[in-house]
């Protein structure tokens, strides 16, 4: 998804930081194994979690959508030494390979996977948080937000994935379209909400940065 001309984009990425060669494993194996690969985070968004997690150094993290893991990685590191990330993903089938890659890094002892339906692991996990991505089924990213709303610490930071959607955001929405509808309820809502304070950037495919007021 380029939103400005890709000899720019080229440009832009090229002068951002390289991802580890653990990342660089990590996406050729997706690429060869695992359906979907375009749902990796990919490298430049990859530097920018990275960079965001250690302005903010979280103690805790919790991550709504795993898939391969590449996201977690990028998140844990700007997580403090004694901190924990939480990620949870509804396909189970991807936890093995999750978790090759997790112990492989220097965070693998801090991270915590849980499978399962994330409205129902929300709401029993026992931790506050400083940084949340949510990057998972567009439809239940209302409720996503307002289960974790309440779960964060002062100061804290939600990232909201692919919220411009390829754009269809600003086009005619489809009946049917249940995740673009989703969406537009979302973006509504991040900007109106008074507990906190928000800005979206055009990043790949739409990246929001709300802080807990």
């Amino acid at each position: 998804m380029h939103f400005i001309p890709e000899e720019l984009d080229n440009y832009v990425v090229k002068h951002t930081q390289q991802e580890p060669e653990l990342l660089q494993q990590l996406t050729r194996e997706t690429y060869q194994k695992i359906l979907q690969p375009r749902m990796l985070s990919g490298p430049y968004q990859g530097r920018v979690l990275s960079m965001l997690s250690k302005l903010i150094a979280p103690k805790n993290i919790l991550e709504i959508g795993t898939y391969t893991g590449y996201s977690a990685l990028c998140l844990a590191e700007g997580i403090q030494k004694e901190g924990a990330l939480h990620t949870i993903d509804i396909n189970e089938e991807l936890e093995d390979f999750q978790r090759k890659y997790f112990d492989l890094s220097p965070y693998g002892k801090q991270i915590h996977q849980h499978i399962g339906d994330a409205t129902q692991i929300i709401p029993n996990l026992d931790s506050t948080f400083d940084l949340v991505f949510i990057d998972a089924d567009k439809p239940n990213y209302p409720t996503y937000f307002e289960l974790i709303i309440e779960k964060m610490n002062t100061g804290g930071v939600i990232l909201s994935d692919n919220v411009l959607w390829s754009g269809k955001i600003i086009q005619e929405v489809a009946e049917e379209d249940i995740s673009t509808k989703a969406l537009l309820e979302y973006n509504k809502l991040l900007i109106t909400d008074k507990r906190i304070e928000t800005v979206l950037l055009p990043i790949r495919d739409g990246l929001t940065i709300s802080r807990v007021m």
